[in-house]
């Protein structure tokens, strides 16, 4: 008991010199800690934080108490704005960050539909873009190889709906064996509902018809490469036309003969090649002489050999965009290669005419899809991927070949004129070209 009353008397009275020491030592530290800290309000004066004892005492220790409640109220008002202003900049800052950012140092933000004051208009681009285009039109070039007598022409022509292949178009047409492959061009301007699209159908006769096939897809190759080097001088002129011509093969139809055996070896080594510098749909020819089972062991017995040989078909997964085209071209994926029928006569079929072929036992109905996947390629060709061809030539295989153009010649814009024609874009060197058919 005695020993907690001591401590407790001497914790709680002090000398008065320990006491002087203690005051002396609270202002010192008030000093120093006003000193130490940059950016806080200075604290009050000691002589003005005690009263002053005089005549005047009182009045002047009320005065300056009520100036320092007012110069703290004021502190404390532009220490909150400062703060606010902070805060504000640094909320406005994140967000910029969040919607605003770009590339080198710019910002722009993202304002959307509900966040306009009005109907603004911009969505008229769209209605721009389509009168334009009526107005310039567009073209597709088609190259469609295989063997005589797999309906080339009439595939064509079902496609199109008229009478477009270089055999319908030609008078007295005596179909005759080459004996060289040499490449054939028709072009039409097709006009539907004020849109107008000028169509090439390059033909290939002779192809795979001999009995020494060696080689015989060096003319092909030689022909597509022939078109992004004319497409390239045009682009690299210093007075360059406004629009450049593209005569640019924008998808190439491979015909399979319906054996039900697999590929080729002429299959192979032409995919092989003019893959890597052209989009090439492999379709089934005159399906209908297989039956479902067969067609359907058939086409996986090709997509075995495709990817064995690590032939690259349209559409490539690499090229999908986003989620979207990817589920769409997966389904297409699994279609290929199509098992087509083709045909330009029309039938009777229940009181509408339609496009079939007639047979002892009826007719195949060439747009019906439980008979044949001829309005499947037609979709993929013109009515969904049309412009995705396009895009996929111009900026794929004519960015590679103009690329691999520039860094062969290495010449300056004025030599380009003197420069030799390319090498094969389709093969690596003498001994891939060459074939053991």
């Amino acid at each position: 008991m005695r020993e907690e009353t001591a401590g407790e008397l001497e914790t709680d009275s002090l000398s008065p010199m320990e006491d002087g020491e203690e005051k002396e030592r609270g202002i010192m530290g008030l000093q120093d800690d006003s000193k130490c800290q940059p950016g806080q309000p200075a604290p009050m004066d000691s002589q003005n934080s005690i009263p002053e004892t005089g005549q005047n005492g009182v009045v002047v220790g009320t005065e300056m108490e009520e100036k320092g409640m007012e110069e703290g109220d004021l502190k404390k008002e532009m220490e909150e704005g400062d703060l606010k202003k902070e805060m504000g900049m640094e909320v406005e800052a994140e967000v910029k960050v969040e919607l605003c950012q770009s590339g080198h140092g710019l910002q722009v933000s993202f304002i959307r539909g509900t966040d306009l004051f009005g109907y603004v208009g911009i969505e008229a681009v769209l209605d721009q873009m389509r009168r334009k285009t009526m107005k310039a039109g567009l073209e597709f070039n088609i190259m469609v190889v295989g063997q005589s007598g797999l309906g080339k022409s009439t595939l064509v022509n079902t496609l199109f709906k008229s009478k477009v292949s270089r055999k319908s178009c030609t008078s007295n047409y005596e179909e005759k064996i080459s004996k060289t492959v040499k490449l054939h061009s028709v072009s039409h301007v097709i006009e539907e509902k004020g849109v107008r699209m000028k169509l090439t159908v390059i033909d290939t006769p002779g192809f795979g018809d001999q009995i020494n096939n060696e080689n015989c897809w060096e003319p092909i190759v030689k022909h597509v490469n022939e078109q992004y080097e004319k497409y390239l001088r045009e682009e690299l002129h210093i007075n360059r036309k406004r629009r450049i011509p593209d005569s640019r093969v924008h998808c190439c139809i491979y015909f399979l003969p319906p054996t039900g055996h697999r590929l080729r070896l002429i299959d192979v080594e032409f995919m092989k090649r003019l893959g890597k510098i052209v989009s090439i749909v492999p379709v089934i020819a005159k399906a209908d002489t297989l039956t479902i089972e067969e067609r359907q062991e058939f086409k996986e017995r090709i997509r075995q050999d495709l990817a064995a040989n690590g032939i690259r078909v349209y559409p490539q997964k690499e090229y999908d965009e986003d989620p979207e085209d990817s589920i769409l071209n997966d389904r297409i994926r699994e279609s290929i290669p199509f098992a087509v029928v083709g045909t330009d006569k029309e039938h009777q079929v229940n009181g509408h005419k339609v496009l079939g072929r007639k047979t002892k036992w009826g007719i195949i109905e060439v747009e019906n899809v439980e008979h044949c996947e001829f309005a499947n390629l037609r979709d993929l060709l013109i009515r969904s991927h049309l412009q995705d061809l396009k895009d996929v030539t111009h900026n794929i295989h004519y960015e590679t070949y103009r690329v691999r153009r520039l860094n062969e010649s290495n010449v300056s814009f004025s030599e380009l004129g003197l420069a030799p024609w390319p090498l094969e874009n389709g093969t690596d060197d003498r001994g891939q070209s060459e074939s053991h058919l």
